[in-house]
């Protein structure tokens, strides 16, 4: 007896012998776009090489030698400057540098500190904006304001405003009968990080408010019709449709709050209490002229940074597979 298929089996055979005719033309035209995106990219690859690859090669170079400010070729030392005697991680006084250890971890706990506080308020400020009402392309514009104002113009405009005697937030505490305080003095990773989200947030409330604009308005639709309480449609409808472009910011923001520098230079100085790890490497290599030193801690900032990156990258990568 002859086996006879069924339809289904018929059109599931067609499709698989189509897709297999297919695959060959694919693959072809796969390769020359390929070819021609390599072709459209080497200008902007061989720019990148010149303005960020040689000089990655060169700090990296100098960190395994003891040029100073005033001897720039040095000595080939090694990973001395890494895990020597007075190395950033092998030192007489413990596995760390002291002051190499306070910059990680003021560096680490700006980040997260100020980056968790930027998406919450970056949310709130792209919900409100994303909502139509009288006035909003003013609101818009001013939101915008802080992130128009360069970092150290911000920075030093908060500095005076949270002077002690004269600034205008002291003086306010002081007309409600409050005692002043000295912000940069007694509180001033607290203070740092104020700035830094009056700064950033606008950044963060761009790209989660581009994200709202693309998203269908029928699910919202759909949900109104149905009577579902709006909490319940942020966290499943609006969350996860935005959590690509949140992300995507988060990792922005987190890439840009490691490599702080000049906030936390023009509040703070280079006190322990909040030199960055970008801090560290400018007073080793300016103040103390010790360049290759400085040069090692900017490769393992240059590391951490980099590991961040990958690390998203393979955490979206697996997101994305079925």
């Amino acid at each position: 007896m002859v086996a006879v298929p069924s339809a289904l089996e018929v059109e599931q055979g067609a499709l698989a012998a189509a897709g297999a005719a297919d695959r060959t033309p694919l693959t072809s035209l796969a390769r020359q776009r390929r070819r021609s995106a390599l072709l459209f990219l080497a200008p902007m690859l061989l720019v990148l090489g010149v303005v960020a690859l040689e000089p990655l090669g060169r700090s990296l170079y100098l960190s395994l030698t003891d040029a100073r400010i005033d001897n720039l070729s040095g000595h080939f030392v090694g990973l001395e400057n890494y895990f020597g005697p007075y190395g950033l991680f092998a030192t007489g006084d413990g596995w760390i540098d002291p002051k190499w250890g306070a910059a990680i971890k003021n560096t680490l706990l700006f980040a997260l500190v100020s980056v968790s506080i930027e998406t919450v308020f970056a949310f709130a400020v792209a919900l409100v904006l994303d909502t139509e009402f009288r006035g909003k392309s003013l609101v818009t514009a001013a939101v915008l304001v802080p992130w128009a104002v360069p970092t150290v113009v911000s920075a030093k405009l908060w500095d005076w405003m949270l002077q002690q005697q004269y600034g205008i937030v002291n003086v306010a505490l002081a007309g409600m009968h409050l005692d002043r305080i000295a912000f940069t003095t007694d509180y001033p990773m607290w203070s740092v990080v104020l700035v830094d989200v009056w700064k950033t947030t606008p950044f963060m409330a761009l790209l989660i408010l581009a994200a709202l604009k693309m998203l269908p308005r029928d699910c919202y639709e759909a949900a109104a019709v149905d009577g579902i309480h709006p909490v319940r449609v942020f966290f499943r409808v609006t969350l996860p449709l935005v959590k690509p472009a949140l992300m995507v910011a988060v990792i922005f923001r987190l890439l840009d709050a490691l490599r702080v520098f000049d906030v936390i230079y023009v509040l703070t100085g280079s006190t322990e209490d909040t030199i960055s790890m970008s801090g560290f490497v400018r007073d080793q290599m300016v103040e103390n002229g010790y360049v290759g030193f400085g040069s090692a801690a900017s490769t393992v900032l240059f590391l951490i940074i980099a590991a961040c990156t990958l690390l998203y990258m393979k955490l979206s990568r697996v997101r994305a597979e079925p």
